[in-house]
């Protein structure tokens, strides 16, 4: 089994009316190559009548972002004319690429009537060779990801990308990124091979585990040395996993806000192209 090299616990902080946690970056931790950024925003109850998501029009180059929608909707437009709104169980990949624009809001009827919203948001790396392909993006709804149902009966996992016990997610992302969510219920176990050369993320969203002989609760990220190939998981209460996998791309990382590149001319090129609308508008 994996040796688990640490476990970051989160604070909350307010980021408009959600309460954000992030564990990815955290100190002493930049990133778990090639995953940059996981953000773990509420749950948290909108009221009636309410103004929505916050993440109004921004840019993005370099990378691809990865939206779980756990409760709630997310309603994306981008300047490369995607648009959707996606539900709860959905997910929105998105290839930024050379560079676009991009908002995440909530829609009309979620801010007529309010309700739960609970959403992370991962940003993972692209290599150099990659981070200029074309922007792309996919939004799949909760009845498009194949659920598999765990050996024991007591768990559920939701796979994203990659091949879980045979079953291949819907997303095939330009760099090799393998993601799901795993539901367990209290006393459901798994045990999951990744090869030991792979980076492994690991967020418990909530409920209580005891993960490779070490119990963990809440909100954790652990940290896994890259020194064996099995992670074996056992609930002491339900619980729901956010578990995926990547080779580490091993490349100088370079970031600005939402630009993140390999070296400080790319960033400076990012901004020049940003600046000159060269990433395309959003209204």
């Amino acid at each position: 089994m994996r040796t688990i090299q640490t476990v970051i616990k989160p604070q909350g902080q307010q980021l408009g009316p959600l309460t954000m946690h992030q564990p990815l970056p955290a100190n002493g931790v930049d990133q778990l190559d090639p995953f940059l950024l996981l953000h773990h925003h509420g749950p948290t109850r909108f009221p009636a009548r309410n103004s929505g998501l916050p993440f109004g029009p921004h840019p993005h180059r370099g990378f691809e972002t990865v939206t779980f929608i756990y409760q709630g909707d997310v309603q994306h437009r981008d300047s490369s004319g995607f648009a959707s709104t996606i539900e709860t169980g959905g997910i929105q990949w998105m290839t930024t690429g050379s560079g676009l624009v991009h908002s995440e809001s909530s829609s009309e009827a979620f801010k007529e009537t309010g309700g739960m919203v609970e959403l992370i948001q991962l940003w993972t790396n692209l290599p150099g060779r990659l981070k200029m392909v074309k922007p792309h993006y996919v939004g799949l709804q909760k009845n498009d990801i194949p659920a598999v149902t765990l050996a024991d009966g007591k768990g559920t996992v939701a796979v994203t990308s990659g091949v879980w016990n045979g079953v291949a997610g819907p997303v095939q992302p330009v760099y090799d990124v393998e993601l799901a969510n795993v539901s367990l219920l209290a006393g459901g176990s798994f045990t999951r091979r990744i090869e030991a050369s792979r980076t492994v993320l690991f967020y418990l969203l909530n409920g209580a585990i005891v993960v490779n002989g070490q119990k963990i609760s809440g909100r954790s990220l652990v940290i896994f040395e890259n020194d064996g190939d099995e992670i074996d998981v056992r609930a002491t209460d339900e619980s729901r996993i956010l578990l995926g996998s990547a080779q580490p791309i091993n490349e100088p990382v370079v970031s600005h806000g939402p630009f993140v590149m390999n070296t400080e001319q790319e960033i400076r090129q990012a901004i020049s192209d940003y600046q000159s609308g060269r990433m395309g508008h959003l209204s």
